[in-house]
């Protein structure tokens, strides 16, 4: 038994470095192929750097990461594409282990039917972890098009809250997780016109629960619609949005209505609904404002009462325990290279808000150098009362 656990743990420790190597190997050895697009290998390599203090912290504390994430794609045909997505992340720092030894808990926790992260070493100081957020098969013929496996399923419109998008649904205050996680799931698409289309798809996740449903997509007038209806874990759900043009500003909205199957007598549901407007001026300034209603938010304090906000397990019900919320956003290139972002989040029920400033640096094409904060604030108990503030320094090399 001791031996079977001791190579069980260096089968985890290696795993990562030999995939990496065997990626890097391919890519190098397949120089013609990549030409003609058979096979492509992307990724990055960060450094990120927090600082952050608060209710939870009477005093400043660090936590650094590391973070690696490689992108490879093979195209055996013009019809059929196999893709896998590997993120490498070495978390540690004074948080973890003076503070909060078990974010490595939060970090290793796997939504999917498939349980695709792996720990490859820890502590209470560190935690070094391996995740596949895509492992897919695609087979596209004419107006067809089949995928199988972990995949990105994006029903959302809106940029902040997606109702729509009940198999992927983001945190926004999580900024550095880009791509975002993806579903163990089985999708169909048939594209019925050049701007309209029908897709279905049904996955699994960790605890074995169905979610499957069904969005058509179409145009009338030059503006966007869909309609969906299905399943999502233990509700029935149907739903909607639009995205369009007013006088050159951009408008959106997407909702979606939740009700118990098991209890769809004795229950009221849930209807979750959000719109933004947004408008590009001429010197290229971006503005952007939203809000969103959950009617089974609460117009009280609704403080989430954990500590990393930007861990919370979101879902298209969930995006905040408030009746109410705003949002507001606003960016502008100050030069080509130096890009200006602020956003904002206000509870109005509760009197609380994060706001979320941002300066980003393209060093090179590939070199970026972002310098970001999120300010919480609010009383105790309320949405956004007690998190502090946190400082994020991050450098990040794509190839």
């Amino acid at each position: 038994m001791i031996l079977s656990q001791s190579y069980r743990y260096n089968f985890l420790k290696f795993r990562s470095l030999i995939f990496v190597l065997l990626i890097a190997l391919a890519n190098l050895t397949v120089n013609g192929q990549e030409k003609q697009g058979k096979i492509s290998v992307k990724g990055f390599v960060e450094g990120m750097a927090t600082m952050l203090n608060g209710a939870f912290f009477p005093q400043w504390g660090n936590l650094e990461e590391v973070k690696n994430r490689i992108d490879w794609e093979w195209n055996p045909s013009k019809k059929l594409t196999f893709k896998v997505g590997m993120r490498n992340n070495l978390t540690f720092g004074g948080i973890m282990s003076e503070y909060y030894p078990y974010l490595s808990d939060f970090q290793s926790r796997d939504d999917g039917f498939m349980d695709l992260t792996f720990t490859v070493a820890k502590n209470s100081g560190y935690h070094l972890y391996t995740n596949f957020d895509r492992a897919l098969m695609n087979y596209t013929s004419g107006k067809y098009e089949v995928t199988l496996g972990r995949q990105r399923i994006n029903w959302g419109i809106n940029m902040v809250w997606t109702p729509n998008d009940l198999f992927n649904s983001f945190n926004y205050l999580d900024f550095d997780y880009v791509e975002r996680p993806g579903s163990d799931a089985v999708r169909f698409q048939y594209y019925t016109g050049p701007a309209s289309s029908f897709d279905v798809a049904a996955k699994l996740d960790h605890k074995r629960k169905l979610t499957a449903a069904a969005l058509y997509r179409f145009n009338r007038w030059d503006w966007d619609f869909q309609l969906l209806s299905g399943v999502m874990a233990q509700d029935f759900v149907v739903g909607g949005g639009w995205s369009g043009q007013i006088k050159g500003a951009g408008f959106n909205g997407e909702g979606s209505y939740f009700r118990s199957y098991e209890n769809f007598a004795d229950s009221t549901g849930q209807f979750v609904f959000t719109t933004a407007l947004n408008y590009t001026l001429s010197n290229s300034l971006f503005l952007q404002a939203g809000a969103l209603f959950n009617s089974k938010g609460t117009t009280g304090p609704a403080g989430w009462g954990n500590m990393f906000i930007r861990e919370l397990d979101i879902s298209a019900k969930n995006f905040t325990k408030a009746r109410y919320s705003i949002f507001g956003h606003i960016s502008y290139p100050i030069t080509p290279l130096l890009k200006g972002d602020c956003s904002v989040m206000y509870n109005p029920s509760d009197d609380s808000a994060v706001l979320a400033p941002s300066l980003e640096l393209s060093a090179t094409q590939s070199l970026d150098l972002l310098l970001a904060a999120q300010f919480f604030g609010g009383g105790k108990g309320t949405e956004y009362g007690e998190y502090g503030t946190y400082w994020f320094l991050r450098l990040k090399y794509s190839f």
